[in-house]
């Protein structure tokens, strides 16, 4: 606090709109009071939230929700929380879910770090994904890449015990910033034997933005951490 006045808090996030379709809307309409987590400030009860005790899925920014969906069905054993600021893929998710006929996806349309701090109990996480962020590719912004020391403390204290965080990338750059702040914390272990990245592992999907990638030559880094 500076003279009475609040510091603004540098998002990781620029909140593009985009146009709903009809079905996005109805979907938003009819499903978010079933499957939507409300940005209350309230704690989230993850047994009552999924209706049994099974471990939880955190995944900020799925986009249109593809990847998560597709998880969702082929990992029936774990719990999904999806976090989107962009309605339309949260719309998407919402139809997607039901047309799978899927009890074990939540959604929230919301800043997933405020989330995370105020509504998300220590140790709840099994595993927390954040799969290809906006890269802040010029230096002057780079502080808005959301993987900072002081984020990586905040998952740190989300994320359970033998819990992992999962991050991938196709910005080399990127992913050396990603590796040096969570190399740096002594909450975290990489699971990587070279002491960097990962291949990718199976249960990811190849996503439309890794797909892009490929086709611009760009290379993809995935990194795996455990909480210690």
């Amino acid at each position: 606090m500076t003279e009475g006045k609040r510091l603004r808090q540098v998002k990781s996030f620029v909140k593009r709109e985009g146009r709903l379709t009809p079905g996005q809307q109805k979907a938003l309409d009819v499903l978010w009071p079933k499957f939507g987590i409300e940005a209350d400030n309230q704690s989230i009860d993850m047994q009552a939230l999924f209706g049994r005790n099974a471990p939880v899925v955190f995944e900020i920014g799925f986009g249109n929700g593809a990847s998560l969906i597709e998880m969702a069905i082929h990992q029936p054993e774990n719990d999904f929380i999806g976090v989107e600021v962009h309605r339309p893929g949260v719309g998407q998710l919402l139809k997607a879910i039901e047309e799978n006929n899927l009890t074990n996806v939540r959604v929230a349309c919301t800043d997933a770090v405020e989330l995370l701090k105020n509504q998300v109990a220590d140790n709840a996480l099994h595993r927390v994904q954040l799969y290809f962020p906006d890269p802040w590719h010029k230096k002057r912004h780079h502080k808005r890449r959301i993987i900072q020391p002081a984020f990586v403390n905040v998952l740190a204290q989300k994320i359970q015990s033998g819990g992992f965080l999962h991050m991938a990338t196709d910005w080399q750059n990127y992913a050396e910033q990603m590796l040096q702040d969570l190399s740096a914390s002594h909450d975290f272990i990489n699971t990587s034997i070279s002491g960097d990245y990962i291949p990718r592992p199976e249960y990811r999907p190849l996503t439309k933005f890794e797909q892009r990638g490929h086709r611009l030559g760009h290379g993809v880094w995935d990194l795996l951490f455990q909480r210690r």
